[in-house]
């Protein structure tokens, strides 16, 4: 009984702990395009006041998700991982921006050696192929997007200007533990960062803090 309540003081612990900020400032989002498009996919979010700061994520080492892209340039547009420390990043491709809508990607890290593995499917969840990449970083990475010879990060110090041009948002409603990434492919700055969108299955998002007492706690494991 010990271990057990020791164990969901833990869970209740790294829940509190395992959280992304709100981005501060948020960054004004233009016109309709990407409220309109989260109110079809079910999700209740305000564009323009609940952005996270994901600009550099941290996760287990061998964590495992999924990606799966929308918008007008889905297939134009490109996605993938990339560690944040270098100066000159590799970048891990996830979503190639030739594959056909309705496709998606699940990628995990690996340890000895690191690495990032991706698998690419068809929307009949037919495997199409395998990429590894060495060195991927869990501690420290990041997401962008490639349109044309337009590459963006989600460090904005990485985009000309110091610009933010990937938003993140919590997933809500049957989203919840994914979270949302709106891109902005225009000359910017600013935009309706309703271009390109990629849902990955991270729970980045701040989650919020149940509190309670010892005694709850045991009525909860009795």
């Amino acid at each position: 009984m010990l271990r057990r309540l020791l164990f969901a003081i833990c869970l209740l612990a790294a829940a509190a702990a395992a959280h992304a900020a709100a981005r501060s400032p948020q960054i004004a989002v233009s016109g309709t395009a990407l409220a309109t498009f989260f109110a079809s996919q079910g999700q209740v979010i305000n564009v323009n006041n609940q952005q996270l700061d994901l600009q550099s994520l941290t996760v287990p080492a061998t964590s495992n998700f999924e990606v799966h892209v929308f918008g007008p340039g889905v297939s134009t547009t490109s996605f993938g991982a990339y560690n944040t420390v270098p100066a000159s990043p590799a970048l891990y491709l996830i979503a190639p921006g030739s594959a056909t809508p309705g496709w998606f990607e699940t990628a995990g890290f690996h340890t000895g050696p690191t690495r990032l593995t991706v698998n690419l499917f068809d929307a009949g969840q037919a495997l199409q192929g395998t990429t590894t990449y060495a060195g991927a970083d869990p501690t420290a990475f990041g997401f962008y997007d490639q349109a044309g010879a337009s590459t963006f990060f989600t460090q904005d110090s990485r985009n000309a200007g110091g610009a933010a041009r990937i938003l993140a948002y919590n997933g809500t409603g049957t989203r919840v533990g994914w979270t949302w990434f709106a891109c902005e492919t225009g000359a910017g700055p600013g935009g309706d960062f309703a271009d390109f969108v990629a849902l990955v299955n991270l729970s980045l998002a701040p989650v919020p803090v149940s509190h309670t007492d010892w005694g709850t706690l045991k009525q909860r494991f009795r």
